[in-house]
């Protein structure tokens, strides 16, 4: 009987370390909904970017992806922001989907423009930059030999070109 006792109390000790744990996880994490207004921009792709995504001004997390969806006009990509209330945005601002690293996740960043006239609640971003898809640039200097439509990496210049010896077969574009 004593050996039950003392495992139900390690056992409840187990578990009040791993809500500490948890509870530390959550405050440090900043994955606490944010207070504010809601903003707009428009991209061409978002790849990477997800739900609950930070926005950043300057590296400071000052605000969250709230909802993407697709606008069936343009097939634009809408991404609704929710943005800290003590953080006024200027209109002229522009918004970039960027890498937090090689091998980090998406965010958005946003540039203050100079403008004195600030972003309201529905307003929409007009200046951005679209996602840059990695593994495609990969692929494609992978795939391109490095040189591609370069004369000099060719070696078929006028210059270089071979004059056919005397009997060899020649053919003309």
């Amino acid at each position: 009987m004593g050996r039950n006792v003392i495992e139900t109390v390690m056992g409840a000790i187990v578990l009040i370390v791993a809500a500490g744990f948890l509870m530390f996880a959550y405050q440090s994490g900043n994955v606490k909904p944010i207070d504010g207004y809601s903003i707009n921009a428009k991209f061409d792709t978002v790849s990477g970017l997800a739900l609950g995504s930070d926005v950043r001004i300057g590296g400071i997390k000052v605000g969250v992806v709230k909802n993407m969806d697709i606008d069936p006009k343009s097939y634009r990509a809408n991404i609704v922001m929710q943005i800290k209330e003590d953080i006024k945005v200027p209109t002229d601002s522009t918004a970039a989907v960027v890498s937090d690293g090689l091998l980090g996740g998406k965010y958005v960043k946003l540039e203050p423009g100079g403008d004195e006239a600030m972003l309201e609640e529905g307003q929409t971003i007009e200046f951005t930059q679209s996602s840059v898809n990695l593994e495609e640039l990969i692929g494609k200097m992978v795939f391109s030999g490095g040189g591609v439509g370069d004369k000099k990496s060719s070696g078929n210049t006028p210059e270089t070109a071979q004059k056919p010896q005397e009997g060899e077969l020649t053919t003309t574009p």
